[in-house]
């Protein structure tokens, strides 16, 4: 019944994501698994050939997706490839700073960190797959509860996934980034991710200076982390609120950037591969949730405004 329900999806269903019309894709011998006589369609895929490092990892990423893009009648891309291949999240996740601390060991720059070795295998998805992902994408939002510090991962109205996270401080202050004073609270709103930074740079809003290391929670300064950035627009508005990696996890659930969600760099990991551009966001201020008992709990009032039942 799922393959029957893929295949109407396939035959009823335009997805935003698929540039061309998906049909059946004669694939090579030398590129096919072993296993040919199966029902499913054959995969193809890509053996890696040297170590690749986190500092290469995009670069790598973006030379297959252009690969395929000219073999498959199809599109994929980097997100569709990589929940294909979710192991790789895991890797990327196993960068944090903490996690790796945690092992006893200190890393100073995370772009020198392996994240592809050797003969591992990315498969490629095939056209079903890739449909299938793509629904999936359709039906994604990404929900921040501000009073609750919880960003959560929904698909179909199905909590996925759920991170505790930092938002922005209840006062005024004048940041140099924007030239004037700015209320630091983070705003809330509809919207969608309208943009990425795959290896963003670092500046201090307030005196607009840009800086290159950062001081941990266990008072070691390492370079500044590359983990991607997303930019949500709420109600049409680019408010500049970003979501981000904290290096200091310590900030977590407090009231504390200057508007910015941050979350920490395992769930940054998590959080941008559910997050592609165009995936919908809700910014919302609910300070009565329901806890796991069902049971209806009133958070505290962070930025003291009147409040509405949703």
């Amino acid at each position: 019944m799922k393959w029957l329900h893929l295949i109407l999806i396939g035959m009823f269903c335009s997805i935003a994501c698929t540039k061309k019309q998906v049909e059946p894709l004669p694939i090579g011998e030398e590129e096919v698994l072993e296993e040919q006589d199966t029902t499913e369609a054959a995969l193809l895929y890509e053996v890696i050939g040297h170590p690749i490092s986190l500092g290469q990892y995009f670069q790598f990423l973006d030379s297959v997706i252009n690969k395929y893009d000219t073999l498959l009648n199809y599109k994929m891309d980097e997100h569709i490839l990589i929940q294909t291949n979710d192991w790789v999240i895991d890797r990327l996740q196993n960068t944090d700073y903490y996690r790796s601390t945690a092992q006893g060991e200190f890393v100073y720059d995370n772009r020198l960190l392996p994240i592809l070795n050797f003969g591992d295998t990315l498969f490629i998805p095939d056209s079903l797959m890739t449909l299938q992902l793509c629904d999936d994408r359709d039906q994604t939002v990404i929900d921040v509860n501000i009073p609750e510090y919880k960003l959560r991962i929904k698909e179909r109205g199905i909590v996925k996934h759920s991170m505790q996270v930092r938002v922005g401080r209840n006062e005024r202050k004048y940041l140099a980034l924007a030239g004037r004073e700015v209320d630091l609270r983070t705003a809330t709103g509809v919207g969608y991710i309208y943009r990425i930074e795959r290896d963003p740079i670092f500046i201090n809003p307030s005196n607009g200076k840009r800086y290159y290391t950062t001081k941990r929670d266990d008072g070691q300064r390492t370079r500044m982390p590359q983990i991607p950035w997303l930019e949500p627009i709420l109600d049409d508005i680019r408010y500049g609120h970003l979501i981000h990696p904290t290096s200091n996890p310590k900030t977590l659930g407090k009231a504390y950037s200057n508007g910015c969600i941050g979350l920490g760099e395992a769930d940054s990991w998590l959080l941008y591969y559910h997050a592609p551009v165009g995936t919908k966001v809700v910014f919302r201020y609910d300070v009565e949730v329901l806890d796991e008992k069902q049971d209806t709990v009133r958070l505290r009032n962070i930025y003291r405004r009147k409040t509405s039942k949703r």
